[in-house]
């Protein structure tokens, strides 16, 4: 069967290295980046740069977007040179970025509207693991359309879940990341508590690590707090932007998550500090400097 042409937006640390993996399995790529460097890098390997959003999804049959936020792919699915001006009848619009599912879900009718599928696919693990095609996805939208674009997302993902109506994807993947961050900052904090009171660090990981409260979040923190080795990969600003989401989506709900408010509050004001590029443990730094 002839593979379907892609259109990638977004071709940063993530969204290049899922190209390359799909370039690698032979899939023809029509291509958009700020970054020259990034989309010479993958028309070296055969890539085609389109000039607008509306021209990449005239020419794709599959549209890719790895992007930060909801407002920038907003702001890539309409205007006279977005992709909802290109979109063909039967093409997929799949968003692999962590976006507002009320947004999604927007986005979703207006491509239904014009004979074109959307499907949310955030993404677990990192950007080596994109490159070998090696990826958790977690994806959502009718089962038609998740079927007809499960064969690519089988090239990028080692596992591929399918969460139910469009939207699902983004729900969970900010429950994912409000349960990781809110885990980050507390044991953060715990470390600057026991630094100031005096507990050697070192001992209170061994302590707390042999008991139900050992994690990965508790290991990268403890790399930070203990080591000074900042390993998550995942800055501040990202996780500023990922809770906030979540608690705009849960006021969406007609509800409240105090224990996310607090988590936000917390990563603002390391934002607001300067901290937003460091790596979430590095909040162990305005954590110890805290004073009343």
């Amino acid at each position: 069967m002839e593979k379907p042409v892609i259109g990638f937006i977004g071709l940063g640390l993530m969204g290049g290295n899922m190209a390359e993996c799909l370039q690698k399995n032979g899939y023809e790529l029509n291509v958009i980046d700020r970054s020259p460097e990034a989309v010479a890098a993958t028309t070296a390997r055969g890539a085609t740069e389109a000039g607008s959003a509306k021209e990449l999804a005239e020419k794709s049959d599959i549209v890719m977007l790895c992007l930060t936020t909801s407002d920038v792919v907003e702001s890539l699915i309409y205007g006279d040179e977005g992709i909802l001006a290109g979109i063909k009848e039967g093409a997929v619009v799949i968003d692999y970025g962590t976006s507002i599912p009320a947004s999604t879900r927007k986005i979703g009718a207006d491509l239904a509207a014009k004979g074109a599928g959307m499907i949310d696919a955030p993404l677990g693990r990192t950007p080596a693991h994109a490159k070998d095609g090696l990826l958790n996805i977690m994806a959502a939208g009718d089962l038609e359309t998740f079927e007809k674009v499960k064969p690519v997302l089988e090239v990028q993902g080692e596992n591929v879940f399918h969460l139910g109506a469009l939207g699902a994807g983004h729900v969970t993947k900010l429950i994912n990341n409000f349960m990781g961050m809110t885990t980050a900052c507390t044991m953060s904090q715990a470390f600057a508590v026991a630094e100031r009171a005096g507990v050697d660090r070192q001992q209170l990981f061994d302590i707390m690590s042999a008991g139900p409260s050992n994690s990965p979040f508790m290991q990268f923190c403890k790399n930070y707090a203990v080591d000074g080795v900042s390993d998550l990969g995942f800055s501040i600003a990202n996780a500023n932007k990922d809770v906030g989401y979540f608690l705009q989506m849960v006021e969406d709900m007609g509800t409240r998550a105090p224990i996310a408010e607090g988590t936000s509050a917390n990563l603002q004001a390391a934002f607001d500090a300067g901290m937003g590029n460091g790596n979430v443990p590095e909040i162990f730094d305005y954590f110890l400097k805290l004073q009343k």
